[in-house]
């Protein structure tokens, strides 16, 4: 794991301090690793950042992420919405019982089943996801500018190839 004078991470310091008795481990494969779960916490707590910074929980931003994607009129059923985020019914209550009383999303009857529900985005929860999403984006811009196009798109494919492996 030899590195250019002055290029080396955390990693390959914390890797030079590993004893050579450590025969069977491949230390390419273990600095990979270690590299990965770094930068995994390092865009943890910038989308934590992002989120304190719009006064949102991870399941809030979720749900109005859902919702958006769906595009317009941004609605959907509590339990599809259930599905995707894994919730409980009355886990999906509790969330958009708080996302309503902040004005970002409304409950709606729906025309065709009078007892069912639509959940439905609204402009304020729209425009707060949109803003959310524009200041992690550039974090995570910022993070990719270290690498050149042809660099980001040769590092997908590899972490496509890593993943495939995990799906299998």
């Amino acid at each position: 794991m030899a590195t250019k004078a002055g290029t080396e991470d955390a990693v390959d310091r914390h890797m030079a301090e590993w004893p050579a008795e450590l025969q069977g481990v491949d230390l390419d494969v273990e600095a990979a690793v270690q590299r990965m779960q770094r930068i995994v916490k390092a865009i943890g707590r910038r989308m934590d950042e992002t989120l304190k910074e719009f006064d949102l929980s991870h399941g809030e931003w979720g749900m109005l992420g859902h919702l958006t994607m769906s595009g317009p009129p941004y609605r959907s059923s509590p339990s599809q919405l259930s599905a995707k985020e894994g919730l409980s019914s009355g886990a999906m209550t509790n969330r958009l019982d708080r996302l309503e009383e902040a004005g970002l999303v409304r409950r709606l009857p729906d025309p065709s089943d009078r007892r069912a529900l639509h959940v439905e985005l609204t402009d304020k929860g729209h425009q707060l996801w949109m803003d959310a999403l524009g200041a992690q984006a550039s974090k995570e811009a910022a993070t990719a500018a270290a690498l050149s196009r042809k660099e980001l798109q040769e590092l997908n494919a590899l972490l496509r190839k890593v993943l495939l492996e995990f799906e299998r």
